[in-house]
């Protein structure tokens, strides 16, 4: 039978459409990465844009300690034009946010950017960010969570090394204050390793362990960051260039089965099969989901998944929803030892 005249203009506009979308997508995937560049590291009396690209804050004083934090590491603070806005439970509007952002770049008052929060609506802003004026002016740019979509976003289409960094109102302990001052402060080629032999009272270290799924070394660019978030992008222009790279992953509060399809979304887009090594930071309070007799455990997921790449691959780095993290540069260069759990920088990840 043949179809309508009306109808069948539908399905070839349709098809085209598909067309478009997957030569789109094929091309994104299949482009040369842009040049690699670095901001330039940050020194005490710059000041710092803080910005808002996700969920509102609901109390003033989490911002008042945000920035109290950000003054005490020797920075001046420039507050987003929005950063107090609302709608819904983002900060703000997608316009409102994503223009906080692209102000900040463009202004040369300016050294960094740091999120505020995380929780949701990246996504939303990811494909109204200026690109263009990021490449004309890189900056420092930080965040985790769901900053997971733009800090690889912006490191996909502009060079541009991002950094997997604390938010302006996350615990700044000793740790981690000394971790994000060597990464974009001095400037080092960082060794990221887990501290060793802190027992805490207990026979063996029982906090911070590393277990080597394959042990190995490899070298790549550094790409990742939250699961959940990463795979939500997939197969986006927004998403990371997997050909060679090393692959860091964390996660929160997510059932195991989840865990296992966020996997299989990266797996089945070809990522996985692309990558040279693996990093699995913390999977905190991944469980089995009520009820769920006989689930997986995370050790079997990983290893259906992670194994058969033969690539180095390592779990338990401080990245991730925790207390003390290290800050990670996203399109670095670095190399990872799987039997010894690190994360060695070839060359700093800004520049003076």
């Amino acid at each position: 039978m043949s179809l309508p005249r009306r109808q069948f203009a539908q399905t070839l506009l349709a098809a085209a459409a598909t067309t478009g979308l997957n030569a789109t997508a094929d091309a994104a995937a299949t482009a040369a990465p842009p040049a690699l560049l670095r901001a330039r590291r940050l020194h005490p009396g710059d000041t710092l844009g803080l910005v808002s690209p996700a969920n509102a804050s609901f109390e003033r004083e989490p911002v008042a300690i945000a920035i109290e934090s950000l003054q005490a590491l020797g920075f001046k603070v420039k507050t987003g034009v929005h950063l107090r806005a609302r709608y819904g439970h983002f900060a703000g509007s997608d316009e409102q946010r994503a223009a906080d952002i692209n102000a900040m770049f463009a202004d040369d008052e300016v050294a960094g950017i740091l999120a505020l929060t995380g929780g949701s609506g990246c996504n939303r802003i990811v494909d109204r960010l200026d690109y263009g004026l990021i490449a004309r002016k890189p900056k420092f740019f930080g965040g985790f969570s769901d900053l997971t979509c733009l800090v690889n976003a912006i490191q996909r289409q502009t060079g541009l090394i991002t950094f997997h960094a604390p938010f302006a109102g996350s615990e700044w302990n000793e740790f981690s204050v000394r971790q994000f001052k060597a990464m974009v402060m001095d400037g080092e080629a960082a060794l990221l390793r887990n501290p060793q032999g802190e027992r805490g009272g207990q026979l063996v270290q029982t906090e911070d362990r590393i277990s080597t799924l394959r042990g190995g070394r490899a070298r790549g660019r550094l790409v990742g960051g939250n699961l959940a978030v990463l795979s939500s992008i997939a197969g986006s222009a927004y998403f990371p260039d997997c050909r060679g790279a090393i692959l860091f992953l964390e996660e929160i509060n997510e059932y195991i089965y989840r865990v296992d399809r966020m996997l299989s979304t990266l797996r089945l887009c070809g990522a996985l099969g692309q990558l040279a090594g693996v990093v699995l930071g913390k999977f905190s309070k991944c469980e089995p989901g009520d009820g769920n007799y006989g689930t997986l455990t995370l050790d079997e997921v990983f290893d259906d998944y992670l194994l058969p790449l033969q690539v180095p691959v390592y779990r338990g780095a401080m990245i991730g929803h925790i207390s003390r993290k290290f800050t990670v540069p996203v399109g670095a260069e670095v190399e990872i030892d799987a039997d010894a759990g690190s994360i060695q920088l070839l060359a700093p990840a800004v520049r003076d």
